[in-house]
C-alpha cells in the first residue's frame, strides 16, 4: 500500500464524507437506529456523535482501514453510545447469526468489492425483525448522468479507494434478499450530478410466502 492509500485517502475521504450537506442527510437517517447496531464501513466514525444513547445498547463498527480509524479519534470523543470495533472486511462479520438489531450503511456498498457476500452477512446477523438503513450514492435515472458515471467511474474507482459511482443500490438489496419499506432519492446539493445521485431508506430481510 503506497503513500497516496495510507495517508492521503483516508483524509480525503474523512474530508468528502463530513461535508455539511452529507451530515444533513446522516441526521435523517443514523438516529433511527435501535439496539445492538452494526455500523458497516464506518470509516473515520461521522455516524458515531449521532448515535441516540437512549435507544441504541451498542454499536459494533466495522472499518477494516486503519488509516480510517486512526482519523475518528474526534468522532469516537463525541459518542454517547458504546462502541466495538471490527477490522475483518464488510465479506466476513465475525457476529453471531440473528444478533443484530439494525444494520447501518453509510457510503459504503459503493466500495465493498464482493457487496454479494457482504449483504448475505449482514442478512445473517441481522434478526428476522430488524432493519437496514441506508443511505448511499450510485447509478442516476438520468440518461445523461449515467453515461458521464459509466465513464467517470473507473477512473474514479483507482482514486477513491474502490468507490463505485455507477452502482444500482435498490437493485442490490432486493437481490440479497432484502425488501425496501422506504426509499428517498435525491441528487444532494453542492455534489457533482455524477456523484451525487443519493439513496436513503429502510430494508429488511424479505419474508418467504410462507411466512407472512
Amino acid at each position: 500500500m503506497g503513500i497516496y492509500e495510507r495517508l492521503l485517502l483516508p483524509r480525503i475521504l474523512h474530508f468528502a464524507c463530513g461535508m455539511s450537506s452529507v451530515t444533513e442527510q446522516r441526521l435523517k437517517l443514523v438516529p433511527l437506529a435501535s439496539g445492538r447496531v452494526l455500523d458497516v464501513g464506518t470509516g473515520s466514525g461521522h455516524n458515531l456523535p449521532l448515535y441516540e444513547p437512549e435507544r441504541v445498547q451498542l454499536v459494533w463498527g466495522l472499518e477494516p482501514s486503519h488509516g480510517m480509524r486512526d482519523l475518528s479519534a474526534g468522532n469516537v470523543a463525541r459518542s454517547r453510545v458504546e462502541l466495538h470495533w471490527l477490522d475483518l472486511p464488510g465479506e466476513k462479520i465475525p457476529l453471531h447469526d440473528h444478533s443484530v438489531d439494525t444494520v447501518v450503511l453509510t457510503f459504503t456498498l459503493c466500495t465493498i468489492p464482493d457487496w454479494r457476500a457482504a449483504l448475505a452477512q449482514m442478512l445473517r446477523v441481522l434478526k428476522p425483525d430488524g432493519r437496514l438503513l441506508f443511505l448511499e450514492h450510485g447509478a442516476a435515472p438520468d440518461a445523461r448522468v449515467r453515461r458521464w458515471q459509466d465513464r467517470v467511474n473507473p477512473g474514479w474507482r483507482r482514486c477513491m479507494g474502490g468507490c463505485n459511482i455507477n452502482r444500482d443500490i435498490p437493485a442490490l438489496l432486493r437481490d440479497a434478499g432484502f425488501e425496501i419499506l422506504r426509499l428517498e432519492t435525491f441528487y444532494l446539493p453542492g455534489a457533482p450530478r455524477f456523484a451525487g445521485y443519493h439513496y436513503r431508506g429502510e430494508a429488511v430481510p424479505r419474508r418467504s410466502p410462507a411466512r407472512r
